[in-house]
């Protein structure tokens, strides 16, 4: 148990660290310095740099799950739910720099391996949300939820992940979830201002 508190400190240690610094420019002697500890121990918990870079990472989608799950328990209509549950499940504008070495193309892996992740994850949390939805007729679509969900998320990670979104973009995007879903022209309008403010 020790050993599992000891690691999960050097992981928020090495977030911090990326954080502030950026990945690359974050040495293992610094980790090692700032957690007061010998490199042996380093090295007992970690094979490497990269391997800490998945760990932390894995502790960021770990928080996405997290605020996730607190709203999909939220007062908010099922409409706002799922669109808030998909925004809950990206990172913070403070980890961007976290999130930008990730997609380089020398983390390819990494990047596939987190993707993979998130829609694992995201995937049933979102299914009970259209479910309801489906239930009291807000949402008109087949039994396939679980893959429109999955749609859902390569079409939103694709969204957001470029800065530049022009106005055509979130319209048709728009339009793409509510055929989606089956749901009422205009029913989630709403996107747009929440893409616009982000």
């Amino acid at each position: 148990m020790k050993k599992e508190v000891r690691k999960k400190e050097l992981i928020k240690i090495a977030y911090e660290l990326f954080i502030t610094k950026g990945y690359e420019k974050t040495s293992v002697d610094e980790i090692i310095a700032k957690a007061g500890i010998a490199k042996g121990t380093y090295y007992y918990h970690f094979e490497s740099k990269e391997q800490m870079l998945e760990d932390v990472v894995n502790m960021m989608i770990d928080r996405c799950v997290e605020r996730a799950k607190t709203v999909v328990e939220s007062n908010l209509d099922l409409e706002e739910k799922l669109v808030y549950t998909i925004l809950a499940l990206r990172v913070t504008p403070d980890e961007q720099s976290v999130e930008d070495t990730i997609n380089s193309k020398e983390n390819i892996i990494l990047h596939k391996k987190t993707n993979d992740r998130i829609i694992n994850e995201a995937v049933p949390i979102l299914s009970k949300i259209v479910r309801e939805a489906k239930e009291i007729g807000l949402f008109n679509c087949d039994d396939n939820i679980e893959e429109r969900v999955r749609m859902t998320l390569i079409l939103s990670n694709e969204m957001f992940d470029h800065n530049e979104v022009t106005e055509a973009n979130i319209l048709v995007f728009i339009d793409t979830l509510e055929k989606i879903y089956g749901a009422k022209t205009g029913a989630l309008s709403f996107i747009s201002k929440l893409i616009k403010e982000d």
